[in-house]
């Protein structure tokens, strides 16, 4: 029997599939970044300075993993190693000025398509869907117990 749950996997696979997001390579056709470079450099931004290990709990991938994607987007010029403000031992990670202007290119890129996509929305559709979404994010970080951090 087919449940409401059935109609929903299906339309966020579908979301995933087609996700302006996912084009070649992890990039949207204008993209300045790769998508695991934009939600990174997303979760530095909103809690600070990271180090390997809080990515690797953040993320739940492993440190070789987040080693190579760090390494890359230090030689683009998005993050800066610096000393744990905090006065800890492991060496975190923050963003250059250049990874800040990037990531607000990126986003207002990408919130450009979000406004082509629902240009007959009311503001209200919006405001709406935006909350089923959060909700539905704070349901699935709930179950993985990987809460990400929200303005």
């Amino acid at each position: 029997m087919e449940t409401p749950a059935h109609e929903v996997e299906y339309e966020q696979m579908l979301l995933s599939r087609h996700s302006f997001l996912n084009q070649r390579g992890g990039r949207r056709k204008d993209s300045l970044m790769e998508r695991s470079a934009y939600i990174m450099l997303s979760r530095i931004r909103i809690q600070g300075p990271m180090s390997i290990g809080e990515l690797s709990d953040a993320f739940g991938l492993d440190t070789s993993t987040l080693n190579r994607q760090t390494a890359a987007a230090m030689r683009a010029g998005l993050l800066e190693r610096i000393p744990d403000p905090a006065g800890g031992m492991a060496r975190k990670f923050r963003l250059t000025e250049e990874g800040d202007r990037l990531l607000d290119s990126e986003r207002e890129g990408i919130v450009e398509i979000l406004g082509q996509v629902m240009a007959d929305w009311s503001d209200e559709d919006v405001a709406a869907f935006a909350a089923y979404l959060r909700r539905f994010n704070y349901g699935i970080e709930a179950i993985g117990a990987r809460p990400w951090p929200r303005p």
